[in-house]
């Protein structure tokens, strides 16, 4: 699977298999060299898609699919849903993906609704034994509200670029630089363009075969159309420390578990909320 299958995962939208594959052909190799020699033991699996507020570097593995859900509950009552699924495109080279978000918005009047869908391409780049980088380019669609603040009105173009670097066996970080161009937004008046960025690097420990904790750190400018014929742009900074694990079945599934804390710091504080991460990976093909 996705390197959060075949080494578990360091992981969708927020998905390392070059660990376990050496691993597993040193100890081939070791085998067959050795002849009558008793054979290693495999490195164990370790859970490899292990971000929840950034993305990792790791595409699908050909033939499996994941599917990636996320509730984050804050203090102010907003809550942010989202459904996202991956698959492969040919091989791991290429992998397309799609996300879904639900939004609930307090104010006067609170309201909840469909956020606008993001459809995804990634491509891997670079995936070597201890670096890889997968840039991805999403097209966003117009399909949440502008009326309840769901959602822009127009299209918009997203390019996210991220690295993840495995410094040990047991350490990994991940890091990520995008930006989005939302144009033609509707001002007053007018129509003017937003540009927005995104930044943000995580530290994951692989504390036990089927278990990581970390700690992210993820920051935004994010601009947006002022209804004067203008663009106001809000800075967001938060610190992210979190825990997951991996539930392997015999069948192929792994289901993942996970748990976090967003923590406002800078232009975000005293915002604060809980993370809930749950994925479910398993064979495209044999429904496995």
């Amino acid at each position: 699977m996705k390197r959060d299958k075949k080494m578990g995962q360091i992981g969708t939208n927020s998905g390392m298999n070059w660990l376990c594959a050496s691993t597993a052909a040193a100890v081939l190799l070791a085998g067959s060299v050795a002849g009558a020699d008793e054979a290693k033991p495999a490195e164990p699996k370790r859970i490899e898609d292990n971000s929840f507020l950034l993305e990792e570097a790791y595409n699908q593995e050909p033939g499996v699919i994941q599917h990636i859900q996320t509730f984050q509950f804050n203090r102010d009552k907003t809550w942010n849903y989202s459904f996202t699924e991956e698959m492969p495109a040919g091989g791991r080279k290429h992998q397309l993906s799609a996300t879904v978000p639900v939004q609930h918005l307090e104010g006067a009047t609170p309201v909840s609704g469909l956020g606008d869908i993001l459809f995804n391409y990634r491509y891997q780049l670079v995936d070597r034994e201890e670096v890889a980088v997968s840039p991805r380019f999403s097209l966003i669609l117009p399909t949440g509200s502008v009326a309840q603040g769901t959602g822009n009105g127009v299209p918009g173009y997203q390019v996210n670029l991220p690295l993840s670097v495995m410094l040990s066996p047991s350490w990994v970080t991940h890091w990520n630089l995008g930006t989005t161009l939302t144009p033609n937004l509707a001002s007053g008046s007018g129509r003017v363009t937003a540009l927005s960025f995104n930044y943000g690097m995580s530290v994951i420990w692989l504390a036990a075969e089927k278990f990581n904790l970390m700690v992210e750190f993820a920051g935004a400018a994010n601009e947006k159309a002022d209804g004067a014929g203008g663009i106001t742009r809000e800075n967001t900074f938060f610190v992210n420390p979190g825990a997951r694990f991996a539930i392997d079945f015999d069948s192929g599934l792994q289901i993942v578990p996970g748990i976090s804390v967003p923590i406002g710091v800078g232009p975000s504080a005293p915002q604060y909320g809980v993370f809930g991460y749950l994925s479910f990976e398993h064979s495209a093909w044999s429904g496995k």
